[in-house]
């Protein structure tokens, strides 16, 4: 018996193979600068935003300079959410401030990595429209299950050094 969350996989994934069925059925140059452009375009935004924000010194908090609220569940809380620093992280990795990034939020890196490889990857096609978003997204889809681990396992450990970060008195022998 299928449950909900494996029909709408199913839904989904049709959905998916329908969309690349037209993709394919068009002319090859035009929609790799098309998807070309919807990879380059939101990921250079990113990329330029974090160039522009100025990095918060408290490793935390650039996100406010965007005009977004207070971190709900810092305030809350007082803890840190999973993705907290993120933006602080791409500030600094735009700014050139490497050590300052990694140190600040180390799961940025694979965050801000993977931005530019998508700013890069969507200008090649937008330029060349040879196609090269399809040879990423097979290597991605050829180690699906390694990719998922560690996106998911970054995730969490950056989470908990953030915690740390923020609350150095929960370090056992402190």
């Amino acid at each position: 018996m299928a449950t909900m969350v494996d029909k709408v996989a199913d839904r989904v994934n049709d959905s998916l193979d329908g969309v690349g069925r037209w993709v394919d059925s068009k002319p090859a140059g035009l929609m790799n600068r098309l998807i070309g452009l919807s990879l380059a375009a939101p990921s250079w935004t990113v990329i330029g935003l974090a160039r522009w924000l100025v990095p918060s010194e408290k490793g935390y908090g650039t996100h406010l300079q965007l005009g977004l609220g207070e971190c709900t569940m810092m305030h809350l809380t007082g803890y840190p959410c999973p993705m907290c620093g993120m933006t602080t992280t791409f500030a600094l990795y735009a700014h050139l401030r490497v050590f300052d990034a990694l140190l600040n939020q180390p799961f940025g890196l694979v965050m801000f990595g993977g931005t530019l490889a998508a700013a890069a990857i969507g200008f090649a096609d937008l330029v060349s429209g040879r196609g090269y978003w399809r040879s990423a997204l097979r290597a991605v889809e050829r180690r699906e299950q390694v990719v998922s681990a560690v996106l998911l396992g970054g995730m969490l450990l950056g989470w908990v050094y953030k915690i740390f970060m923020i609350h150095p008195e929960l370090i056992p022998g402190r």
